[in-house]
């Protein structure tokens, strides 16, 4: 049987992409967030089932979750928390803001440092990007093998992860040294539901700067009160960075324009299991080079 794990999930609180509207965008070219419905990024979820898994087999092992972005973002440390999570890392601050994939894994990164996990669990990618860069560009910073695609934690061994990855023409099967950093597809299980006996718990969980802004209420009482509903917080200065790798001067990725488009078809047929419609399809195809 392996070790107790420490099990950290890189979470993104991203915005919504099926209600893009015309503020979506900033002039400075950034995601206008607040202009946008906030959601728990749906790989992400799969992530964190896996997570959970591992947790769930080998004795003593922990999850948390990692995310950054603004005070809200604590949104999904909370959620995660409710369905199985021990806890979060929230890293928050103006100097993170306007953050493309390489700023944000260099902050990331930092941030593990600090927290030495034995497994980063990611997403594949983020539905407000769709890049699939965060999770591969962590694993080079900290120098650790990294498995991509995966679908499945078939076995967990004394250090060693053997894992089922989904490629686009088949499955593999690969073992990878921990401590290790694994994206996971969105085929992989679904997460689990929220245990309503832990959001009764940990609803009142809170992020320092939550409980500093409400802090004469009942809820922001309870939280300081209590070291388990206290998710931690760090500023850039918490985790020792390059300043010149945050933010809009780490970034060198900018997004022109973002917009959301609307196919509709010109024109429909209705066909018929009949070997005439089928041909005349197929003739119509072929010339189209749609096939062929």
């Amino acid at each position: 049987m392996s070790k107790a794990l420490k099990i950290v999930v890189l979470a993104k609180q991203v915005p919504d992409t099926r209600n893009v509207g015309k503020d979506a965008m900033t002039p400075e070219g950034t995601v206008n967030r607040a202009a946008l419905p906030a959601i728990f990024n749906p790989e992400d979820l799969n992530a964190l089932e896996a997570a959970l898994s591992m947790k769930d087999r080998v004795t003593g092992s922990t999850v948390y979750v990692l995310t950054m972005g603004p005070q809200r973002a604590a949104d999904i440390i909370r959620d995660a928390m409710f369905r199985g999570a021990d806890g979060g890392y929230l890293l928050s601050g103006r100097e993170f803001a306007g953050s493309d994939t390489l700023a944000t894994s260099y902050a990331l990164s930092c941030a593990l440092k600090k927290i030495n996990p034995d497994v980063i669990v990611a997403g594949r990618q983020a539905i407000d990007g769709d890049t699939a860069q965060v999770g591969p560009q962590v694993a080079e910073k900290l120098g650790l093998p990294q498995v991509t695609y995966a679908e499945q934690i078939v076995e967990i061994k004394e250090d060693v992860l053997t894992i089922k990855r989904r490629l686009e023409h088949g499955v593999e099967v690969v073992e990878c040294p921990i401590p290790a950093v694994v994206t996971v597809n969105a085929s992989a299980a679904e997460c689990r539901p929220r245990n309503a006996k832990r959001v009764m718990t940990y609803k009142f969980a809170m992020a320092k700067s939550e409980i500093a802004a409400d802090s004469e209420t009942m809820a922001a009482q309870r939280a300081a009160a209590k070291p388990a509903l206290q998710i931690v917080e760090w500023a850039a200065a918490d985790v020792d960075p390059d300043p010149m790798q945050l933010g809009l001067s780490g970034s060198p990725t900018k997004v022109k324009k973002i917009e959301n488009v609307v196919f509709q078809a010109k024109e429909a047929k209705k066909l018929t299991a009949a070997d005439e419609d089928i041909n005349s399809l197929m003739v119509e195809l072929i010339a189209s080079h749609t096939l062929g």
